[in-house]
């Protein structure tokens, strides 16, 4: 049983936004200050990345937890309310998912994806992993 009501978790599920969300931003914000430069939400790339490197053909994406399906098998039965819908989009989404990794890998992309709660707990690590892959990436050209 949901503890909101209809109405409050109608306007909590408004709030969420697509793009710009509080861990994009940070982690968008620590590569600028780093000094490296990147697209956000670039529609001429494959899946609309969050930040991307066009030159290195690096896609980074920023996953939510709860609309992406992180531990799907496991956290499917959560969903108390309007079940069949939610089950419905969230398997959509991961199966978008693969298909923009699969398509983009076949383009010669390297594609990063970060879960939401990586960024707000282990900022620096997620760093690491970009600057990792720019500095190989760089290497090879």
């Amino acid at each position: 049983m949901d503890r909101l009501t209809p109405q409050q978790r109608s306007k909590n599920m408004r709030a969420i936004r697509s793009t710009n969300t509080k861990d994009e931003v940070r982690l968008a914000k620590a590569l600028w200050h780093l000094g490296y430069r990147y697209r956000k939400n670039n529609k001429t790339v494959f899946g609309k990345p969050d930040l991307t490197f066009k030159k290195l053909k690096i896609a980074i994406f920023v996953d939510s937890e709860f609309f992406h399906g992180k531990d799907w098998e496991t956290q499917k039965d959560r969903v108390k309310t309007n079940t069949e819908f939610w089950q419905k989009k969230i398997e959509r989404n991961r199966q978008r998912d693969v298909e923009v990794n699969n398509y983009l890998e076949s383009q010669n992309w390297k594609v990063i994806r970060f879960w939401s709660h990586e960024i707000e707990k282990n900022l620096e690590n997620c760093i690491a992993i970009i600057q990792q892959e720019i500095a190989l990436r760089q290497k090879e050209r």
